[in-house]
């Protein structure tokens, strides 16, 4: 192993990569010499992100199609790594979304299945069908997007907040069921970040954009810098938690927009 480039030439495999966060964690890793899995629903954008990486950084990047809410996708998809001789050293599990901000009483509950299914069970049989291999190894780094979400709650955040909160106490409980072997376990847990997101949450730009007028927001590549961070440590260290505001933002429901602002929303990633 390169002291100096740790992650030179290890497997990434990163779900939810074809726009955002897992975009921008696909692009840093493959500019440090990883061989970058990536996978998500859209694999014709997959498809794009991969001839570029490998063209611009001159390393291999595998696009696969992956639905993280469908276990027997996830099963068949480690099925073909495994028999191509692909191990993953490092796993990023980053698919997430929110759908809507309702009230309880108001929510639909087709989203709350969405939400539930991606946020929690997706990360879960990914996390699942990677295990074995990192186990048998003794080696290897699993790093779960979280947020500021799972750390409190909002108006309107019912199920999302939840979801989130979930993917906190399976890292943690994650990190006590791998006691005793040298496999690490993180957790990323940001603020606002300009993405997408907000955009699929309420399907409506205009709506999305007015979340991060009148201040700077973070953007992917922030939080795609704290993830390597994370995994260029030392082995003998864990980074197990990290939280990552805007500077503007001081809980997460407060964000600094000028006196006279008001938070349109009052809601966070």
């Amino acid at each position: 192993m390169d002291k100096r480039n740790p992650v030179k030439g290890k497997v990434v495999f990163i779900t939810g990569a074809s726009s955002g966060i897992g975009k921008a964690c696909a692009e840093q890793f493959a500019q440090l010499g990883a061989h970058v899995v990536i996978t998500a629903r859209r694999l014709d954008r997959l498809n794009t992100i991969a001839a570029e990486l490998s063209s611009k950084y001159g390393i291999k990047c595998t696009p696969l199609e992956l639905d993280a809410r469908d276990n027997a996708q996830v099963e068949s998809i480690f099925k073909k790594l495994a028999a191509d001789k692909v191990e993953v050293d490092i796993l990023i599990n980053n698919a997430g979304l929110a759908l809507s901000t309702d009230k309880l009483q108001d929510g639909n509950p087709s989203n709350w299945d969405t939400m539930i299914d991606t946020n929690v069970k997706g990360l879960l049989y990914v996390t699942r069908a990677v295990l074995p291999s990192m186990i048998k190894r003794n080696s290897g780094h699993i790093i779960n997007i979280g947020s500021i979400s799972g750390h409190d709650c909002y108006a309107s955040g019912n199920v999302y907040c939840a979801t989130k909160h979930a993917v906190r106490a399976i890292s943690k409980s994650l990190r006590l069921d791998l006691f005793g072997t040298a496999i690490r376990v993180s957790e990323i847990d940001p603020g606002a970040v300009e993405t997408e997101f907000s955009e699929v949450r309420w399907n409506d730009k205009d709506k999305a954009k007015m979340l991060y007028e009148g201040f700077e927001p973070l953007v992917a590549d922030d939080i795609a810098d704290t993830v390597v961070y994370c995994a260029t440590r030392p082995p003998h260290v864990n980074v197990a938690e990290i939280i990552v505001f805007p500077q503007a933002q001081a809980s997460i429901a407060q964000i600094y927009r000028g006196e006279a602002a008001k938070d349109p929303f009052g809601v966070t990633k």
